[in-house]
């Protein structure tokens, strides 16, 4: 495989192999493997704004808690509070 060095954005349609070093800005589909460096910031959203729950998925919910906040899981049709194990309503 040819090595390239760019100057600007890079897209790809079929994904990219081996280390991806530096920022990555925008969405990120697909499988995520071997080791993330560096400070994951989960989306936020409060108890009105809850997206549609995705299993697996992870977001931190602002006012949840009494408005201490929580990170959520998803789970069949709920976000579950990682702290209580309960759906955050």
């Amino acid at each position: 495989m040819a090595r390239t060095t760019f100057s600007g954005p890079v897209k790809s349609d079929n994904g990219f192999e081996g280390n991806i070093i530096g920022n990555v800005t925008g969405n990120v589909t697909g499988n995520v493997t071997g080791n993330i460096s560096g400070t994951p910031t989960l989306v936020a959203y409060t108890l009105t704004s809850l997206p549609t729950v995705v299993v697996g998925a992870l977001i931190y919910v602002s006012n949840a808690n009494t408005g201490a906040g929580t990170v959520c899981f998803g789970k069949g049709s709920s976000w579950i509070d990682i702290k209580t194990g309960l759906a955050v309503a």
